[in-house]
Formats: structure tokens, C-alpha cells, sequence
């Protein structure tokens, strides 16, 4: 018996790994995330499979039900949204289960900040522009951050930021960002990202406000960074024609004379 927690995407019901649906389809016992995995995934479920939201348990609750399908030997899937290694609470489950001498694996899923970077059709990293994405939020009610890591800090460094659970405090991430990026800086939100509701909106840090009015949403990812839109970018030298590879040796003197 295996508890396998799963990244069951941002949202889009195929965005899940062949990994994911398998061991989905080979459970069970599914145990979901009802406030962000849509129900289109359970479809993976098998006939019969004891499927439980975990929305409304308590962590107490939610591992009551891991132990009675281990003492009934029964494989259990546990779905998160996006990727499970941010924001997930799985580290506390975790923790848990190895108290408890109970089996577990992880399967990892399309983290939100690659998908909203998808809807966006951009790369965040363009040479000589951003080489760096910070993954980060706003301290909330649930969990506060350390002193450390305060959008100021990161901002510091010019990387893209990819701020998440933060939409509802908007103006305040503008008035820390706008001294350290400018008020011309590209900002994106994206609302509920691969899900057929999909919003997005295009701005600045000095627009962003008037561009988006008063109607927010809470489920929403906001990018602020130099590669959102950019096109004034140096090539990468990994594809260049002169730029000597393993699987491309030039010259006369290749670095690597013999391709594999």
C-alpha cells in the first residue's frame, strides 16, 4: 500500500502526467484538493474508488483517512493543484505518514507559473534581460513569511517575479515593486490559468491598476519582470551557427571532435 501524492496541474484536466493518471486510475482511494483540482480528473478514478474533497477536513482527518486505507491495504491517490513542491502542505502530511511507518511516494504536475508563462506565450528568461524567476508571495493569514523574504528584497535583484496568492493585496505589491522596477516595468495576472475561465491582463506597474478596475478574483498568478513582451534580446549562443557543441563540433579544432 502507497499513498501517492499527486500534481494534478493548475487546472486544465489534461495537464497531468501519464505518471499522475495511472497511478490515479490504479487507487482505490482518492483523497482531492475540491477548492482547486477540477472534478474533470477524478474522471481517471476507478469504478468503485471511495473518492473524498479533502476541502472541508482538517489535517487531523485527512490522515485518518490515509491510515484506515493502509490498514485495508488500499493504494491511495492524493491530489494537489499545480506542482506539490510550493504552497502544497504536503511537507505536513508527509511528516505525519512517517510517523505513522505509512508508504508514500510523489508525483510531480505542471506548477501555475508555468502555465500562466504558457498563456502568456513567453519565456521568462531571455538572454540579457531576466536569467532568474523568484517563485514568491505576500504573507497571509494562514502563513506569514520569514523577515527575509520580502518583495522589496527580491526586487533588488531585477529577476521576474512570479507572485502567487498576493491579487488581493495588489496595491501594495505595486507600491513595493514600482522603486525597484519602475513604473514602465511589464506586469501580467492571470486568472485561474488553463482553465476554460481563463483573464488575462496586460500592463504596467503604473497602468496596472486602471487596467484592471475593481472586479478581482483571488485565484490569480501576477508576473512582474522585463521578459514579459520583450523583444529587444540577445540570441542564446546554445543554437548560434559559430557556437561550438558536443552534438555540433565546428571549426577545425572542435572542442568536442567526435558527436555522439
Amino acid at each position: 500500500m502507497t499513498v501517492h501524492f499527486i500534481g494534478a496541474g493548475p487546472g486544465a484536466a489534461d495537464l497531468l502526467t501519464l505518471r499522475g493518471r495511472d497511478l490515479i486510475a490504479a487507487s482505490p482511494v482518492c483523497l482531492y484538493a475540491g477548492s482547486l483540482v477540477p472534478e474533470a480528473v477524478l474522471g481517471h478514478c476507478p469504478p468503485g474508488a471511495r473518492i473524498v474533497n479533502t476541502a472541508p477536513l482538517s489535517l487531523d482527518e485527512i490522515i485518518a483517512e490515509m491510515a484506515a486505507a493502509h490498514a485495508a491495504g488500499q493504494d491511495v491517490a492524493r491530489l494537489h493543484s499545480g506542482d506539490l513542491s510550493v504552497w502544497s502542505a504536503m511537507g505536513e502530511q508527509l511528516r505525519r505518514l512517517r510517523t505513522l511507518g505509512i508508504p508514500y511516494d510523489v508525483t510531480p504536475g505542471v506548477p501555475s507559473f508555468a502555465a500562466g508563462a504558457a498563456a502568456l506565450g513567453a519565456e521568462l528568461t531571455l538572454p540579457g534581460v531576466v536569467q532568474s524567476v523568484v517563485l514568491t508571495r505576500t504573507s497571509g493569514r494562514a502563513t506569514a513569511m520569514p523577515p527575509g523574504e520580502t518583495l522589496e528584497n527580491f526586487a533588488r535583484t531585477g529577476a521576474m517575479l512570479a507572485i502567487h496568492l498576493s491579487v488581493h493585496v495588489l496595491d501594495r505589491v505595486v507600491k513595493e515593486l514600482t522603486p525597484h522596477y519602475g513604473g514602465d516595468c511589464p506586469v501580467a495576472i492571470i486568472w485561474r490559468a488553463s482553465w476554460p475561465d481563463e483573464r488575462i491582463v496586460r500592463a504596467t506597474l503604473a497602468t496596472l491598476r486602471t487596467a484592471i478596475g475593481e472586479e478581482m478574483e483571488r485565484t490569480a498568478l501576477i508576473f512582474v519582470g522585463r521578459s514579459i513582451g520583450a523583444e529587444e534580446f540577445g540570441e542564446s549562443r546554445l543554437y548560434a551557427g559559430d557556437y561550438d557543441r558536443r552534438y555540433r563540433p565546428v571549426g577545425t579544432h572542435p572542442r568536442f571532435p567526435d558527436p555522439e
